[in-house]
Parts: C-alpha cells; sequence; structure tokens
C-alpha cells in the first residue's frame, strides 16, 4: 500500500511556474515600474483631441508641434491606446440618489427616464471608453552595453533580476522624472494635458491589463492597505 501510493505521487503533475515568472516587471514603486533587468518605466495617461474639428490652421500647427516633438527626442518612447467597456454603474447609482433625494416630483420623473434612456442605449451596443498612454523609459548606460547574447540570456531566463539598492533606485528614478517633465512639457505644446500615474494607479492599471475579464467584479484595494516587504 505504501508502495502504491508512492508511485501515486510521483505520478502528480508538479506545479507549473508561476505566472510572475514571466512578467517583465519585477517591482512597482515611487511612481515607477522597476523591470527586471533595472531599467525603470513612467507611464502617464494622456488627454485626447479631436483632430478632425480642428481648423485648418489648428491641425497643421498640431502637425508641426509633434514634428518637433519627436525630433526632440533621444530615446525611444511607447504610445497604448487602451479600449474597455464603459463601466456605468457607479453613473447609474448616483442619479438612483439622486431621484431618491430631490423633492421635485418632475425633476425626478426626469432623471428616472434618462436612466432607462441610458440603459436601453447601454443594451444595444457595448459603449467603449478609450485611454490613452504614454510609457518613458530610462535605460542605465551600463544596460546600453549589453549585447546580442546577454538580452538573448534575458529573456531566455526571466527569473534572472537585477537587484537595485536604494542609491541606484534613486539615481535612476529621478533621471527617469527628468525624462517624464521633457516629454510633459512636448505634450504641453500640443495641447495635451498629461499626468503621472501614482504608484496605486501603476498597479491598478496593470491589474486591469492582465485581468480584463474580473476587473469589474473583483476590484483592487488601496495599495496603503497592502502588506508587502520591501528589499531596501
Amino acid at each position: 500500500m505504501d508502495d502504491y501510493q508512492a508511485k501515486k505521487k510521483k505520478k502528480l503533475k508538479k506545479p507549473g511556474p508561476p505566472t510572475q515568472r514571466f512578467l517583465d516587471i519585477a517591482q512597482i514603486k515611487d511612481d515607477a515600474v522597476v523591470l527586471k533587468d533595472g531599467t525603470l518605466r513612467a507611464v502617464m495617461m494622456v488627454s485626447s483631441v479631436n483632430f478632425a474639428l480642428k481648423s485648418h490652421d489648428e491641425q497643421q500647427a498640431m502637425i508641426q508641434s509633434y514634428m518637433q516633438f519627436l525630433n526632440g527626442l533621444e530615446y525611444p518612447l511607447q504610445i497604448v491606446i487602451q479600449s474597455r467597456k464603459m463601466n456605468i454603474d457607479g453613473y447609474m447609482a448616483l442619479l438612483k440618489e439622486q431621484e431618491k433625494t430631490i423633492p421635485n416630483e418632475l425633476l425626478k420623473a426626469q432623471i428616472r427616464d434618462y436612466r432607462s434612456f441610458v440603459n436601453e442605449l447601454v443594451e444595444l451596443g457595448e459603449i467603449m471608453q478609450k485611454r490613452f498612454y504614454v510609457i518613458v523609459p530610462y535605460d542605465p548606460i551600463t544596460d546600453k552595453k549589453k549585447g546580442f547574447f546577454g538580452k538573448l540570456a534575458t529573456a531566455i531566463s526571466p527569473a534572472s533580476v537585477v537587484k537595485l539598492n536604494r542609491k541606484e533606485f534613486t539615481k535612476r528614478r529621478l533621471a527617469l522624472m527628468q525624462r517624464m517633465a521633457i516629454v510633459q512639457s512636448g505634450l504641453g505644446g500640443m495641447g495635451l494635458q498629461s499626468a503621472l500615474l501614482d504608484t496605486q494607479g501603476l498597479i491598478e492599471l496593470y491589474y486591469t491589463s492582465y485581468n480584463p475579464e474580473i476587473f469589474d467584479s473583483q476590484k483592487m484595494g488601496d495599495v496603503n492597505d497592502i502588506r508587502v516587504e520591501t528589499e531596501f
């Protein structure tokens, strides 16, 4: 019997490697994303502009500003457009609460009709919400000197992590924020508003990106309520 149980245990499949092993992200802290190769990323949410509604002169001015912005860059940028189904549950709950508190019966009826109209509109077709992000990288000079085989080894072995001490992280983060300020200034020249995502915003962004089916039903809590162990 003991031999049978021992053979049965051997046949059981060992659990596979955790998903985190295949992610490039090592840590998210101090409003920055630390990748496993020691490089850093900052993420900005950027407003949009309806280019088609601009006049010809305004369009030409924006194109020229965009060209100047690109020509002034000395490092790559990543532009991400994220499309999500709009969640209007909070908005509908707010309308329902206002309907209860407003004493005017005519306004109550108008809010009730408006809620019905919005619900029918959502049922007819999915209303998508687009968000625009600009990712600003910082690659230290030591990482830029890495050869082809070094980069290949990093890709094949994603578990290898470059450990950063507090001094190295602070230095790289300062350089990253300086780059981000330059990018923000260039975006402002095109009439675009931008905001740096803080630690909470970054974690929520990646949580919703990797969990698109459940992020509406399983909301992430405040990062300050999560107990974590830091390396430095």
